[in-house]
């Protein structure tokens, strides 16, 4: 946990925020595998992570903003907890780590509703997206399970993204941290693979060391030599010279903070001339976009300038043709990047997605309504402020089923050169990823450096394994 003032000061701007009624909030419980006590690794919730800072399952709180309380809700643990799972701290003493004085048995959180209910005053709450949450405020506020999303404050959702998205200096720290350890991962990954190796040796490693550095996976774990499936938890194939890798993984932190890097390199020594001149399409690209970071600048304004470098690469090299900015506009270029170029980050990798999308990445003037394939994807659009945290991510995926369907609809014919592409529907995906911080006058990359271009990565590729 961080220090007692942090989360004391975290509630008090959130109070601060919102004039009268109740705020709740959920901590998250055990789910089993398979039966009740074989459980996945518990991960607490976010949002409760940031305002109260335990870790621990089957925990509730509020906020009574009109008798200005805090009350946790909580279970201290029996002796047969004791027994099976140990304890290093009394629930009583974890709360008072964060500031809190009222500690009441769980049970008793339906009842204080209840009184509130009846009372008529404001329970305001952020959308659930655990069944067993979902389930227990159906129950407790007289509500359909379908209509919790609705039903949802957007008073809280607003106020809680607003000082969520700002990350503090000790938040920062972690970031930083993450990031790091995530690069020193990477680097191990790029080091140790090798021809004959299956995806699943270099995925175990990962999550090995993930474990070994304190904290954990802060998602699973994409190593892949199908790097054109976006989100690859396959881990069968056979690693073979000429192949490329692509291993999007990173670290989170005891505190949650989250690490989210992505390289590709070769299976062999060297890049192939091909996958060279790709790599260095979406490089450019990167490099484009992080470059233009800085607080004011709409990041779908960093999206599209990334979209039009790497349409313009992708013409270069006799993929795409045409004007590229029209291409971008219609979309063609989705045949090649289906996706954002970044998304907000911080105790969730993709920071606060539960409290929706709209909320988080963009604002009442800039709404996402677009159904434009490619573009809908792109979580952030809203221009940059400084103490957010974000990925830049621009990416190259050659998925045969897509060239399949659009080939044979003829769609985007006057950008896309299909019969050279088809020279080209083999390759799989390149990706390259980093955290970035913006700050006053621009931005800052998190963490430390990791091989990313051709150049370094063949020159760590040239003394592994």
């Amino acid at each position: 946990m961080f220090e007692k003032k942090v989360y004391l000061q975290r509630r008090a701007a959130l109070k601060s925020k919102i004039n009268s009624g109740i705020l709740l909030f959920l901590g998250n419980e055990e789910s089993p595998m398979n039966y009740k006590d074989n459980t996945y690794h518990f991960r607490q919730d976010s949002t409760f992570l940031y305002y109260f800072g335990i870790s621990e399952p089957s925990l509730g709180a509020i906020i009574d903003l009109d008798e200005d309380q805090v009350i946790l809700f909580g279970d201290e643990m029996g002796i047969d907890d004791i027994v099976w799972m140990g304890r290093k701290k009394t629930l009583e003493e974890k709360s008072l780590d964060a500031g809190l004085t009222k500690v009441l048995p769980y049970v008793q959180l339906n009842t204080y509703l209840k009184q509130y209910l009846d009372k008529s005053r404001a329970v305001h709450f952020l959308p659930p997206y655990r069944s067993e949450n979902k389930i227990k405020l159906a129950n407790w506020l007289n509500l359909p399970i379908d209509q919790l999303k609705e039903k949802a404050s957007v008073s809280l959702i607003r106020a809680v993204v607003a000082q969520r998205s700002i990350k503090s200096v000790e938040e920062i720290e972690e970031l930083d941290l993450a990031a790091a350890r995530s690069a020193d991962i990477h680097l191990m990954v790029m080091q140790q693979a090798k021809p004959g190796m299956y995806e699943r040796d270099l995925a175990a490693k990962i999550q090995g060391a993930a474990l070994a550095s304190g904290g954990n996976l802060a998602y699973p774990v994409i190593l892949t030599v199908r790097g054109e499936i976006l989100h690859n938890h396959y881990h069968g194939n056979q690693l073979q010279e000429g192949q490329l890798v692509l291993n999007d993984s990173g670290v989170e932190t005891a505190l949650g903070y989250a690490g989210d890097l992505t390289r590709t390199f070769p299976v062999g020594k060297k890049f192939t001339a091909e996958q060279k001149d790709v790599y260095d399409i979406v490089l450019n690209a990167y490099t484009h976009a992080k470059d233009m970071l800085a607080p004011g600048v709409r990041y779908l304004d960093v999206h599209l300038a990334s979209c039009k470098m790497l349409a313009q690469g992708l013409k270069d090299i006799g993929l795409m043709k045409g004007n590229i900015d029209d291409a971008v506009q219609a979309g063609a270029h989705a045949m090649f990047f289906q996706c954002g170029t970044g998304h907000m980050m911080g105790l969730d990798v993709h920071d606060m997605e539960d409290l929706g999308e709209q909320y988080v990445g963009y604002t009442d003037e800039l709404t996402k309504n677009t159904t434009q394939f490619g573009l809908k994807s792109l979580r952030l659009g809203k221009a940059l402020e400084t103490g957010y945290v974000l990925t830049v991510e621009p990416g190259v995926y050659i998925i045969p089923e897509l060239i399949d369907r659009w080939k044979a609809a003829n769609q985007f014919a006057e950008f896309i050169n299909y019969e050279k592409l088809e020279q080209f529907r083999n390759f799989t995906g390149i990706r390259v990823e980093d955290d970035f911080l913006v700050t006053e006058n621009g931005s800052r990359m998190l963490g430390k450096h990791l091989a990313i271009t051709t150049d370094e990565i063949e020159t760590v590729r040239s003394e592994a394994y």
